[in-house]
This record gives structure tokens, sequence and C-alpha cells, in this order.
């Protein structure tokens, strides 16, 4: 792959950039027991990170009423934020170097993720990662969310690139499905809440197991 291919670099958070899985399942798990719903173990309730909040929801609880949906993510949102205050979420390993590596070499990067800007904005300044981003599109800015394209797709319209001079960065196979469906070329890594399997199945163009492989990548 030569250096001249990727200009723009779009990345999800959870799962690619923050280690948050901790925090999404204590979080998850204790919105279910305040709303009195079905028990969910940690598997499970990691299985949906990278959806929007309301589409956990109705994965975890297919016969849940729609109103009690957005019940539940209000109360997400709440214990999420007091969470933060006991476990705040830590980068990746080598997270904060490649980032800073790449956009040192003159690459534009951006995050496309499932959380709200607001949560993006706050978790980006607290890892030390934020003046490498030049873009953060959270769930309240699309439509239509992962594994559709149009967070690939309004990312490339706001930052004037082609789907060819792209690559998409995630660990769930609905990063790579929304990379793809773009025309972008997919990046899948091991190390956060997917399987090499199941990014693999999705089409990943590339899969790496440590983020700093990005640079040999490149």
């Amino acid at each position: 792959m030569e250096q001249s291919i990727f200009k723009l670099i779009i990345f999800d958070f959870d799962g690619t950039l923050g280690d948050t899985r901790c925090n999404i399942v204590m979080t998850m798990q204790m919105t279910i027991a305040e709303h009195q719903l079905p028990y969910r173990h940690e598997d499970e309730c990691a299985s949906v990170i990278g959806l929007p909040l309301a589409g956990c929801f109705r994965t975890l609880f297919p016969d849940i009423q729609e109103e009690l949906i957005s019940q539940c993510a209000e109360t997400y949102r709440r214990i999420f934020n007091e969470n933060l205050q006991k476990i705040q979420p830590q980068a990746f390993p080598g997270v904060v170097d490649t980032l800073a590596k790449l956009h040192q070499k003159g690459y534009v990067l951006t995050i496309a993720s499932s959380r709200s800007r607001n949560s993006l904005t706050e978790l980006t300044q607290q890892m030390g990662i934020a003046d490498y981003i030049f873009l953060l599109l959270g769930a309240n800015d699309v439509k239509e969310a992962k594994p559709q394209p149009e967070p690939v797709l309004k990312t490339l319209e706001a930052m004037h690139f082609d789907a060819s001079e792209t690559l998409v960065v995630g660990d769930m196979d609905v990063d790579i499905l929304m990379g793809a469906r773009a025309g972008a070329r997919t990046c899948g890594v091991t190390y956060g809440n997917g399987s090499r399997e199941t990014l693999a199945a999705a089409g990943a163009d590339y899969i790496i197991d440590d983020f700093a492989e990005l640079l040999t990548l490149l």
C-alpha cells in the first residue's frame, strides 16, 4: 500500500480508540436493572456496542415498547456520566502516539461514532487526542447510523475528500459495513469488541491486532 492512496482516516471511537467496554457494559446493566428489565450478561451488552442507544435496547429486548426505549436511553446517558466520575476510560495502547504521528504525516483524522457528539468531545479531550481530530460526527449528526454509509458520506462531504482516498477503521462489523457501503477501504481492529472472524466476514480489507500497526499499513 502506498502512502499516497489514503488522505482521510475515519475512526470509530468505542473499542477502536477508547477502551470503554467496562463503562458501557456497567452502564447498560445498571440501566436495565433500574427499568426492571430482564438481566443481560456482559457479552450480550458488549455485542451491541457501536449501535445507537435505541438500537442497543431494541436488539437486547426485541419486544420492548418504543416509549420505554427513549426512557432507557435517557437513563443510560445519566448513569454513564455518573460512572465517568468513578471510572475514566483510557485510550488503547499506542493510540495517542500513533494518532500524533499520523497527524504529523499530514493525514486528516476524523471520528464517526454512534456516541453523542458532546460525549465524544469530552472523551477525546480527556484522552488527550482531541487536537489530532478534525471532525467529530456523532449519533445526533446523522439520520441513518451504522451500518448505513451516511456517517462516512457526511464526513467526505464535510472534509472534501473522495471515498477512494479514505480508510475507515473500526472494531465492529457495523464499522466495516458502513465504510464499504460508502465506497471506502476498511480496516478492522481485533483488540476491541469484535472478533477477527466477524471483521473478516463483514469484508474488512485489512485487519490489525495493534493500533500502531496502522503506521506500517499506511
